[in-house]
């Protein structure tokens, strides 16, 4: 044996169970150890200068394009080469890699990544358990442990393994038994979908009296500008923007014109626009020109121009307040400091 008695005990050595990793694809559980710790376990097992690692071969097999999102699949073979002793051992293994993204160099490098360490991590299995050979056991029901040929895109994993993700390393997945204990973890949305069922007939169930209750609770929308810390109002309304578009270009008076929302009228939020309620009609070329300046307040006072007044009189065009009816009193409700008085 070529191995010195330090490095054959460590390589009988089971893996640390901890370095497992796990994640569910297609329905099933997979185990794998990841590529960085592989290496480090050829590092210290074999010595820094005793071992090398060669790609035979690296080999696009697929390649495409949909709507600017890209995916490459890559095969590598990889050569690993041990000095023992004055021995050479000489031992190969095979892999593959999936890239996705909207980069084509990007997705082919880690497509090319993956590939070569899923290829490197097989090869080293064939030395022992310290590199996760232990995972290709059969399972108890009698399935041959299989890897996928490409990464599977990663879902929630196990509370104990907080590594999730698509990641150049997670390549190797080895099938779990079914009886292992992240089964459970993977039907707990099942579990959840069936007792949010069971949650539904009991309020179909219910009394006449309690069913138009449980309905407006369920239905029931939170009114953000309520809140103790308010958002504004975003309200959304496609017949006042048409009527906005019909009216002449507030600056030139030209037609057609676009429906302009004032920018500087509510609070800035991401992918929000202000509330349609704030929008005035300008033709394109003073629209464009207007998204083009910094500070939209100076560009309406050089123009003396009050805009939002304007929004507001085009506002009650089309949301006229209605008429009080005679004889009856228009109910006033109550401020937000009677509801809820200053402490001090």
């Amino acid at each position: 044996m070529s191995f010195t008695a330090k490095q054959t005990q460590a390589l009988r050595r089971s893996l640390n169970s901890g370095r497992i990793r796990t994640r569910e694809a297609n329905g099933r559980e997979l185990s794998y150890i990841e590529g960085w710790y592989a290496l480090s376990e050829a590092n210290r097992i074999f010595g820094f200068d005793a071992w090398s690692r060669e790609t035979m071969e690296s080999r696009c097999v697929l390649t495409r394009e949909n709507r600017g999102s890209f995916l490459a699949v890559y095969v590598s073979k990889v050569r690993i080469t041990v000095q023992a002793d004055g021995t050479t051992i000489v031992r190969e293994g095979h892999g593959s890699g999936e890239g996705r993204g909207a980069s084509p160099g990007e997705v082919h490098d880690i497509a090319v990544k993956a590939a070569e360490t899923d290829a490197t991590k097989r090869a080293l299995a064939t030395f022992g358990k310290p590199f996760g050979l232990e995972l290709y056991r059969k399972a108890r029901d009698g399935v041959v442990a299989t890897t996928p040929t490409a990464i599977s895109t990663a879902v929630d994993s196990p509370p104990t393994q907080p590594r999730s993700g698509l990641h150049p390393d997670d390549t190797t997945p080895i099938p779990r038994p079914s009886h292992y204990y992240g089964r459970r973890h993977t039907n707990s949305m099942t579990e959840l979908l069936r007792q949010d069922q069971a949650r539904v007939k009991e309020r179909a169930q219910a009394t006449p009296s309690e069913a138009p209750i449980t309905a407006v609770l369920h239905t029931a929308r939170i009114d953000k500008s309520e809140l103790a810390i308010a958002e504004p109002k975003r309200l959304r309304d496609k017949a006042h923007l048409k009527f906005v578009a019909s009216q002449p270009c507030l600056i030139c008076g030209r037609q057609p014109s676009d429906p302009h929302h004032l920018r500087f009228a509510q609070p800035r939020a991401i992918g929000l626009k202000v509330s349609d309620e704030f929008t005035v009609p300008l033709c394109r070329g003073h629209h464009r020109e207007l998204h083009r300046v910094g500070n939209e307040v100076v560009w309406w006072q050089d123009r003396r121009i009050d805009s939002l007044e304007f929004a507001k009189s085009l506002w009650n065009q089309t949301h006229p307040k209605p008429t009080p009816v005679a004889g009856h009193q228009q109910q006033v409700s109550p401020s937000r400091t009677q509801d809820h008085p200053d402490p001090e």
